[in-house]
């Protein structure tokens, strides 16, 4: 228990040190959604870059943005948060998610039906990888604070497993090829499926 309160305070300490991260999230915040965080990959390569000494952090294909509202699940709404992200930090490659409704589209993506979520973090904890099944929202007082529902030993220790919540076997290999993650980060462990 303790090591994940020291992993809970490290990753909030680099994410409060990473100036573009700060500024995502407190974009974020400023939505005014109910649940909401920033998660996965741009997680992963803050706590991996990082953990490699990276100067520079290694670019991001998004920046995913989970939130949970069973009120309106309308993709509409996603592509207008979407936009207003996107308008407020162009720089950025975001894509909005509300994870109340992912049961209403994944089967056509990826093949096999889903379970409605019920919870944001809920949603986290079917995330393809248990490293990257992480995400940061801010307080309303402004402190960063973690979703981790599988903890973060897997993220700090560099492993890639398969998260067998919503992840076939198939669909993680696929991932894992097109990640690249060794060539990114040499150090990373990648466990087959």
């Amino acid at each position: 228990m303790t090591r994940h309160l020291d992993h809970k305070a490290q990753l909030a300490a680099l994410a409060q040190a990473s100036p573009w991260l700060r500024t995502a999230l407190c974009a974020v915040q400023q939505l005014g959604l109910p649940q909401w965080c920033i998660g996965a990959g741009a997680v992963r390569n803050l706590v991996w870059d990082a953990l490699h000494g990276h100067e520079t952090p290694t670019p991001l294909s998004d920046v995913d943005v989970a939130f949970f509202d069973a009120d309106d699940v309308s993709p509409e709404r996603d592509a207008r948060l979407q936009a207003q992200l996107q308008q407020r930090l162009p720089a950025l490659p975001w894509e909005v998610t509300n994870q109340a409704g992912v049961h209403l589209w994944f089967e056509a993506c990826f093949g096999h039906a889903v379970a409605p979520l019920t919870s944001l973090e809920d949603a986290v904890a079917s995330w393809p990888e248990c490293a990257t099944a992480v995400g940061l929202t801010l307080t309303r007082e402004g402190a960063i604070e973690v979703i981790a529902p599988h903890g973060l030993d897997d993220l700090f220790a560099m492993v890639v497993r398969r998260n067998p919540a919503r992840v076939s076997v198939e669909t993680y290999r696929l991932r894992v090829a097109g990640k690249r993650y060794l060539q990114r980060w040499p150090r990373v462990t990648v466990l087959r499926a």
